[in-house]
């Protein structure tokens, strides 16, 4: 598992106490940080459990977002993450908000994003073709609980659409490599070129093209 207090992958060791015939408290101490998490379940008459739900840390802390990221589409990215151990389908909402916003500036102005993602597949331009694994990981998308496959517009954008825990949170690891490839690669490789053309002109030489 990973460790929502500081992102590190972790082995699992829970102890449970049972305060009442319905309820119990999952706990254990992150091996990497030593914050705690508490995990609170609720139980049927015959101890059947019912639901599951992680009350300490609130949060799915996923890592501060870039700061190359534009900051509507990191704030809808930090709520989606917030709100992921509390209802799947609010947080996958956010996600499908945010993979629009992203593709959209990225020069993809359809409504809808499936037909999004299909024009980012068959996108014929080099420069601005996606990498094989890149294009696998998006195109998975669309198989989770039909994520895609609704239109967005101004009164559809954060339409609840049913799909697991573990959709909704790779959704928010889908738009970790999004931000990678949109804005902080690009970004890294201008501050390089950047940081050469001031030497050159330093030296009196032109700078790079």
């Amino acid at each position: 598992m990973k460790c929502p207090n500081c992102t590190v992958n972790i082995h699992s060791d829970w102890a449970s106490i049972d305060f009442s015939p319905n309820w119990r408290l999952h706990t254990m101490r992150c091996p990497a940080c030593s914050e705690y998490i508490l995990n609170l379940e609720r139980l049927t008459d015959y101890g059947i459990s019912q639901w599951t739900r992680q009350v300490f840390p609130a949060g799915s802390n996923r890592g501060p977002v870039p700061p190359d990221v534009p900051a509507p589409i990191a704030a809808d990215y930090d709520e989606a993450a917030k709100v992921l151990p509390i209802s799947a389908k609010a947080s996958a909402a956010l996600s499908r908000r945010c993979a629009q916003a992203v593709l959209r500036e990225a020069g993809y102005s359809q409504r809808d994003l499936a037909v999004q993602i299909d024009a980012v597949l068959k996108e014929n331009d080099p420069a601005k073709a996606l990498p094989s694994g890149l294009r696998t990981t998006l195109d998975l998308i669309r198989n989770f609980g039909n994520f895609a496959a609704h239109v967005i517009n101004d009164q559809t954008t954060l339409q609840i659409i049913d799909v697991e825990e573990h959709e909704a949170e790779y959704c928010l690891d889908v738009l970790d490599v999004l931000f990678d490839h949109y804005y902080v690669k690009p970004a890294e490789a201008q501050r390089r070129k950047d940081a050469l053309d001031a030497k050159l002109k330093a030296a009196g030489k032109p700078a790079s093209k």
